[in-house]
């Protein structure tokens, strides 16, 4: 049980606030009654007794029921360390509501690791798992007429799904992230890039290593028992890590609050994991700005801009982020009702150099990030990069936030990245190995504009061509590389292309190319992160290209393109490639393209030949996925092409059952003998 009613001397430094000093009781008045109302209509004092008499249950008084009520989200689970601390973080947020005068609802919410799950058929549930917690937050949201939500976030897409509900609903509230976990330590072990910190990365890399013969059985063990010290999200720029950074940016989370870390390194992993100080800080500030809001009335959508997806877009890329960003926000985007399409990336990425020193492509951590903000003054890590941003006219500053000021505002007195390379330095000098503590680059965590990582146009890149006729996405991650060429190596799905690469079937010079992994196909539209990782793991990261209509993990580097649009399952031209075909990528500002590389007439032939493979069986969440997954890959709902066999049996049966429904109201009046009236309605 959450210990709701237990107070704790960390936070009774929050000052209780009688209900006359903060915000206004709004909606939860349907709920509790409102004695304005006449007592017996709808929301009326003496019709929502029984209410009353339920929540006296649970040990309210009369004064209570005038009090605002928070929806307090939770993706707490013991299934995975993303999420692990978040009881304790749900109990801090529900006592610090509580001081400051309001009544907190919590809403539990599923939560699926996308890294536990890498290769098994439970990760069709991961994407779908996004809005179902979403659902699940709004129907808790809105079933109880909540004045306001602050949703905790965690593993990957309990973080898009804490945005979406708000988006949905124009509600009141803001998003708080849990916190990243530290890098491991192994000794004798280095990541891709050469620090000493460890991750998932590194993990399916050794994985791929191993299958190689590349390393023995102990050094892979030594990994395993050390890439993960403690419990928080995954500490690089993995997708977690990714939209914690762009809920920041997109002013739904309080500044700062997305590098933090999320336990005391002192007692990191399972149930002796304390959540940090710093977040400790962080709820009472959270609790603070939802006061704030509410006494202002803000909405998500006053937050949620075109202006703001920009600026969270500019952040992604700055930053190096993952890939499923893009998927994210679409989602939420569409949720607000703003007109964000995938090719907006291009248009506002493309200008955005890539600054982040920050694993899978480079060698820091988000740990890292955040130590740098906090000894440079700041809140955390972020405000260092957005700052940066912000001056080289890449944000919108006059974009609102949770702190009720302006993006602008709120970066006041942020320094500029080059003027703290002395201090980069102190934090890198504990990150690195010995093999590369005297690279001229080694030292600095996150780079400034006038010397970037890598120039514009160097990160993710919208594709399209004959082989991704609506759209296609590239992760470069600062890779010079503009044009790759090379030839199809096709497997069905993740496991057989994972078994093909440790087994070396792939050679230089391949694409491998992976379909029916998308939204319908797989179905739920799976991550590659076992081949991509398995590719660079036998060395063959630079001289090997993965094609795919599935998607990647924030983990993922190398030469990969995902979210191939249309998907092979819904008969686009990943469907008819073979083993040998030709393939080109192009990534180059004027072609941006994605092509197979055959006679047009000879891809046409083959689409029109080609017939669609049996669905394969789901259930649950996994059966919507396709429909809501691909729009907001394209931003649009797919009508060009034309219906799978499943669908036009569901259609069908649908059919069937309005049928049967309507021979119902047409023959029992007639036993009846009373009811003339419904056949003449109907």
């Amino acid at each position: 049980m959450f210990r709701l009613f237990k107070r704790r001397a960390h936070v009774s430094r929050i000052s209780k606030a009688s209900f006359s000093d903060g915000p206004k009781k709004s909606r939860s008045f349907d709920l509790t009654g409102d004695k304005r109302k006449p007592e017996m209509t709808e929301g009326g004092w003496a019709k929502m007794t029984l209410t009353r008499a339920y929540l006296r249950a649970q040990g309210w008084a009369d004064a209570d029921f005038d009090k605002p009520i928070i929806t307090v989200a939770s993706p707490w689970s013991t299934a995975n360390p993303c999420n692990w601390h978040h009881r304790e973080l749900t109990d801090l947020l529900v006592e610090a509501i509580e001081l400051k005068g309001g009544r907190a609802f919590v809403a539990g919410t599923p939560i699926i690791s996308d890294g536990m799950t890498q290769g098994t058929a439970g990760m069709r549930y991961s994407l779908p798992s996004r809005d179902l917690i979403a659902d699940c937050i709004e129907t808790m949201h809105e079933g109880y007429a909540a004045d306001a939500i602050v949703a905790l976030a965690g593993c990957d897409k309990s973080v898009p799904a804490a945005a979406m509900p708000l988006a949905r609903s124009n509600a009141i509230g803001l998003a708080l992230y849990g916190g990243t976990a530290q890098p491991g330590r192994c000794a004798g072990c280095v990541n891709t890039s050469g620090g000493a910190g460890l991750d998932g990365a590194v993990v399916c890399e050794a994985i791929g290593a191993y299958g190689a013969g590349l390393i023995s059985q102990r050094r892979l063990g030594d990994i395993e028992e050390n890439a993960f010290p403690g419990v928080g999200t995954c500490s690089a720029m993995f997708t977690a890590n990714t939209m914690s950074c762009a809920l920041e940016a997109l002013g739904l989370s309080p500044p700062g609050t997305a590098s933090h870390p999320a336990v005391e390194k002192s007692e990191p992993r399972g149930p002796n994991a304390k959540v940090s100080a710093q977040k400790r800080k962080d709820v009472q500030q959270a609790v603070d700005m939802l006061w704030g809001l509410m006494a202002s009335g803000r909405t998500a959508r006053q937050i949620l801009t075109m202006e703001a997806f920009e600026n969270a877009i500019a952040v992604v890329y700055a930053l190096g982020g993952s890939t499923n960003a893009v998927l994210h926000l679409l989602a939420i985007a569409r949720e607000a009702g703003v007109d964000l399409s995938i090719q907006d990336f291009n248009r506002v990425g493309s200008k955005v150099p890539l600054l982040g020193n920050l694993s899978p492509h480079g060698r820091f951590h988000m740990g890292d990030l955040d130590q740098v903000g906090l000894r440079a003054g700041c809140a955390g890590g972020l405000p260092l990069v957005m700052a940066e941003l912000w001056r080289g006219g890449l944000l919108h500053g006059e974009a609102l936030t949770v702190t009720g000021k302006t993006l602008a505002q709120d970066l006041e007195g942020v320094p500029p990245l080059a003027s703290l390379q002395t201090l980069q330095a102190e934090v890198a000098r504990d990150a690195l190995s010995e093999a590369t503590k005297g690279d001229s680059k080694s030292t600095t965590v996150c780079f400034g504009l006038d010397a970037p990582l890598a120039p514009k146009g160097s990160h993710i890149t919208v594709l399209k061509g004959s082989l991704a006729p609506e759209s296609a996405v590239v992760k470069l991650s600062g890779k010079a590389l503009k044009r790759f060429e090379g030839t199809a190596k096709v497997y069905e799905s993740e496991g057989e292309a994972f078994r093909g690469i440790v087994s070396g079937e792939v050679a230089p010079g391949h694409v491998v190319v992976i379909r029916n992994e998308g939204p319908r196909g797989a179905p739920g539209m799976p991550e590659m992160l076992g081949p991509t990782a398995a590719l660079v793991g036998a060395g063959l990261g630079g001289s090997c290209a993965l094609v795919t209509d599935g998607r990647f993990s924030g983990a993922t580097h190398g030469i990969t393109v995902g979210h191939v649009s249309p998907e092979a399952h819904a008969g686009g031209p990943l469907a008819v490639v073979r083993d040998g075909d030709p393939i080109v990528i192009d990534t180059s500002p004027g072609s941006r393209r994605l092509d197979l590389a055959i006679a047009p007439g000879e891809l046409e032939e083959r689409l029109a030949a080609w017939t669609p493979l049996d669905s394969k069986p789901v259930k649950g969440p996994c059966i919507s996925t396709g429909d809501r997954s691909e729009a907001h890959i394209t931003a649009r709902l797919p009508t060009d092409r034309p219906l799978s066999r499943p669908e036009l049996e569901l259609i069908f049966e649908v059919l069937k059952e309005i049928a049967v429904y309507y021979v119902f109201l047409l023959t029992c009046p007639r036993r009846l003998g009373d009811y003339n009236g419904l056949i003449s309605q109907t």
